[in-house]
This record gives C-alpha cells, structure tokens and sequence, in this order.
C-alpha cells in the first residue's frame, strides 16, 4: 500500500498542529482554583495543566501510554471553567475531545454498556423516541423514581413537532423566525420542558420552526468518546439549512454548544433564554412572596458559550424573587455522562454545591438552571441524601411557561412587553 506526499504532508501538519495546542499552555496555574477535580483531590496530574502535560508527553514521545494517564484523563468532567480561567486561551475542550476519541479508538478506555447502547439510540430519534414511551408514560402518572429523575408530566405520544405546528396554526405570530433543536434525552424523556419552550417563544410572537430531518447533536458522542460525530453534524447541517429562519434556538446548554460547532459560519445557535432577553419576555405576575427561585448556571452555557449568564430580564420576567444560587458557576458535577461514569466524584462535587438548600430561605425553594441533564443532577442531591429538605427543580422557561391559555403579544416593543 503507497501513501501520497500530499497525505503524509496533510498528516504531519495535523500532528504538528495538535502538538502546537499541546504546547499553549503557559503552566500559570490559574486552571487549578476552578477545576473541580483538583478541588477533590489536590493533585496536580488532575487538574488541566497536569492533564495538559501528559497528553503532551505522549504525544512527543517522552512518555509511553500509561494507565495513569487514562485515568487521570477519564477523571476530567469536562466543565471547561479552565477554559474560562486560562489567560492562553488553549482550547482545552477541544483537546479534550480528542484525546477521549483517541483513547475509546485505541480501546485504552471503554464507556459502559449502557452509554454505548444509548448513543446508538440517541443517533436514531425515533427509535430513541419510541424506546422511552413507556418511561415518559411512567413519568406522567408518577409512577417512574430514579435519582435522576425530577417531577414533570411529559407528552406521551405528540411530539414537539406536531405541538409546534397545532400552536403556530392557532395563534399565527408574527415576530422573528427561528428553528427549534428538540433534542435528544430532552425529546424523548422530558418533553414537557420542550412544549413550555414552545408556549413561551409562541406567546413572545416567536414564529418556531422545527426541522423534521434533524438529528442529536453530537454532545452525548463527545462525552463519551464515541464515533458518528462528523455524520450527526452533517445530518443536522442539512436538516438546518434553512434560509427562512435568523437563529436557531435551544433549550439546553450542552446540545446548543454542539450544534454551534456543526452549524458555525451558516446559522447562529442562540440560547433561548437569551435570545428571550433580546426581544424583551412577557413577564408573570408577581408570585408568591415566599417562594424563592436559586438559578444555577450551566457550565456549557457560561464556558462553553461563553454567556455571561441568563439575563437578568429574563429572569425578572418569571414573577419570582430570584437570586444566583452559591457558587452558581462552578460546575454541578453532572458533565454530560460523567455522573454515570464517575458516581463517587460526581456526588463530592455536588455535596458541596448543593449544601446551601438544606438552609436556604423560601417556600416553596426552587432550583432553576437551564439544561436538562444539570436538572438530573440536582435532583440527585434529594434523592441521594445531600439535601433532606423540601425543594423543587426547574428550567428557568417552565417559570416563563403561560400555560395552555397562552395569548400572544403581537405589539409589543423589544425590552418590556
């Protein structure tokens, strides 16, 4: 078998190019006060600069492949507050990703059954879709319990795309056009956060387009170091190719940052909730006094997207006494799959975040965030027993969330409605 000059020159580029990331950090040390698994153990090989400089070693032969270096690299949640704290601006959640597809390909690392099985679904929507009808039916009647999983009364047969194009007939909006990424685990399994999106951008005289041929995008696969990344991206390229729509819009952290990365230089992919503070929401009334709502922010929202946070209209617009919860920016533990994969780790680091309920004033306590898969995770710490007190967990747009009775705001004027 020959090899081209021109692939062995494309081939030491990349490589060269990979050692050049490698190499970017300027070993300051300021990854080491954010990242939580230095937190835990105060090790420096767990920590990014000291993951950094494994996998360079690797890479320039210095070091053979070690299963210190496989565990230290599976230790990582993946949160990427380094990425936030790092005056060098090395792209750590890309290498990151890499290095996890690099290990899973030269079997140094193997994700679980279970995680396996369920990226073959989540690739599949309607196969994934008709795999969970029986949980979203137990889940309805109440009758599903799982650490993970946090009270809420799903669709179990209309979809998202059929909601959307039975409220867009009824009501007919007329503002800005955008495209809806329904999601994976969140179409599947906790649908009813997906209908409250629609409810909220329809009463906001969003006209909501949901695209029939789109797909997972991609998080579930960079998470676990699985392959079919590049062919979801591609599915979902095609499927968003929309002309007719300014932005698409997503309801969950993680899956609009990786549907970012395969839609980038054609369609911006907007968080709805801030993409809500730009038009300016419909506020709630004022809701009872008692109630307080503690907003935490996703890691992949305020370091993966780099938001500043979920605007403070939006969260005004709510009708609840709000305030950011304690340590509302570091991460929650939950990175994706990694409270499946690292339980013991996962559980220590929200011990620590989620103290502050046990204590916290209101009544009712609401725990608010923004992405699905940290609504698990702080549904753990009841059911777990880190938190023994009363408290419900939320998506900021089911406290936006008008109801059936929905009526939209057609002439209303951005900043206040």
């Amino acid at each position: 078998m020959t090899t081209s000059k021109e692939s062995l020159t494309t081939a030491g580029e990349c490589a060269s190019h990979d050692q050049d990331l490698l190499a970017s950090c300027v070993h300051c040390g300021f990854c080491l006060e954010v990242c939580p698994t230095y937190k835990l153990t105060g090790d420096e090989n767990n920590s990014p600069r000291g993951r950094l400089r494994l996998w360079r070693e690797e890479a320039e032969g210095r070091l053979a492949q070690d299963p210190w270096t496989d565990f230290y690299t599976s230790e990582c949640v993946g949160c990427l507050a380094c990425e936030s704290a790092c005056p060098a601006n090395v792209p750590y959640g890309t290498i990151f990703e890499q290095v996890k597809h690099e290990h899973v390909a030269a079997k140094r690392s193997r994700p679980p059954l279970v995680l396996r099985l369920a990226a073959l679904l989540a690739a599949r929507p309607a196969l994934f879709n008709l795999a969970l009808w029986p949980a979203r039916l137990l889940r309805r009647t109440g009758l599903l319990t799982h650490r993970f999983l946090f009270a809420g009364r799903p669709a179990v047969v209309q979809s998202t795309a059929d909601y959307a194009k039975q409220l867009m007939e009824r009501h007919r909006p007329t503002g800005p056009r955008v495209a809806f990424l329904t999601g994976c685990l969140m179409e599947a399994l906790f649908r009813e956060i997906n209908f409250a999106t629609i409810r909220v951008l329809i009463e906001n005289n969003v006209q909501v387009v949901i695209p029939p041929e789109q797909g997972c995008c991609g998080a579930f696969q960079e998470h676990t170091g699985l392959d079919g990344v590049q062919a979801l991206q591609a599915r979902n390229r095609q499927a968003f190719d929309l002309s007719e729509v300014q932005a698409v819009v997503s309801n969950s952290s993680g899956c609009g940052l990786a549907l970012g990365k395969a839609l980038a230089g054609r369609l911006p992919v907007r968080d709805v909730l801030s993409f809500l503070g730009e038009i300016g929401p419909v506020r709630r009334p004022r809701r009872d006094g008692a109630a307080r709502v503690y907003v935490d922010l996703p890691c992949h929202l305020i370091h993966g997207q780099k938001m500043a946070g979920i605007p403070a209209s939006v969260l005004d617009a709510t009708g609840y006494q709000w305030e950011l919860a304690p340590q509302a920016r570091d991460c929650c533990g939950s990175g994706g799959v990694y409270n499946i994969q690292k339980p013991e780790n996962s559980r220590e680091i929200l011990a620590r975040k989620s103290a502050f309920l046990n204590e916290a004033k209101g009544d009712p306590v609401i725990l608010a965030t923004s992405n699905h898969v940290c609504m698990m995770q702080w549904n753990s710490a009841r059911s777990g027993g880190l938190v023994h007190r009363p408290y419900r967990v939320q998506h900021v747009i089911q406290l936006l969330d008008p109801g059936e009775d929905l009526t939209v705001h057609k002439t209303a004027s951005p900043g206040g409605k």
